[in-house]
């Protein structure tokens, strides 16, 4: 884990889904996505992914990040079309690594959006107006490994052109290749803090929590 905080350079944020686990991680709770769709929605559906989004670069991105992941939360997405599952993420950061714009968050061993992260290698996090608080929580709210969460929520999923899955609903999306995934050891921590939070999550999962890197490969943002 030191090798890591060596290599990276956070440009801003504190993102992932172990805050989500408590603001909206995937734990079992009676947070529904209901029929009250925003407007937005019905703009949207119908369009298609280069009439909603238009690609930037790294460095025309002025999105206020710790807001972005710290109060919006991320939305983490991975698979193809023919099976994919999002989960919420509130820690994390952005940077440079192998000198190419990257991403890192911090997740549960037991994700099943983790699962499909490593199995495709690629994954999508997205960003969105406040009107889908709601509809960003409900992801977070229920685990896809044994349900059909993907199927009850009234977000839009798109394929994007490398064939990542977003949502047409979203004002920002980052696509990701994944650089590495590891799992962090307690011994590595200097405060007492965050030694007993990786502890104590052990003990829930029984496996350590697992640092995500991944390089931008595209970043899109609502027209």
């Amino acid at each position: 884990m030191k090798k890591i905080v060596l290599f990276i350079s956070f440009a801003s944020l504190i993102l992932s889904c172990n805050n989500a686990g408590q603001k909206a991680g995937e734990t079992d709770n009676n947070i529904s996505d209901d029929n009250n769709t925003p407007a937005k929605t019905e703009q949207v559906k119908d369009k298609t992914f280069d009439e909603l989004f238009k690609k930037i670069e790294a460095t025309e991105l002025t999105d206020n990040i710790f807001k972005l992941v710290g109060e919006d939360f991320t939305v983490i997405t991975a698979g193809d079309e023919t099976h994919y599952n999002s989960m919420t993420a509130s820690w994390g950061g952005v940077g440079i690594l192998f000198n190419n714009p990257a991403t890192w968050c911090f997740l549960r061993a037991n994700r099943y959006t983790l699962e499909l992260m490593k199995k495709h290698e690629t994954y999508t996090m997205a960003y969105f107006p406040e009107e889908y608080k709601d509809r960003v929580m409900y992801l977070g709210s229920v685990t896809g490994r044994n349900t059909d969460k993907m199927k009850n929520t009234t977000l839009t999923y798109v394929k994007t052109h490398d064939g990542n899955i977003a949502y047409k609903e979203a004002k920002l999306i980052i696509e990701c290749k994944l650089i590495e995934l590891t799992t962090v050891n307690p011994s590595d921590f200097y405060t007492e803090k965050g030694k007993s939070f990786i502890e104590e999550a052990y003990t829930e999962v029984k496996d350590y929590h697992k640092i995500v890197l991944g390089q931008i490969t595209s970043i899109w943002v609502s027209k």
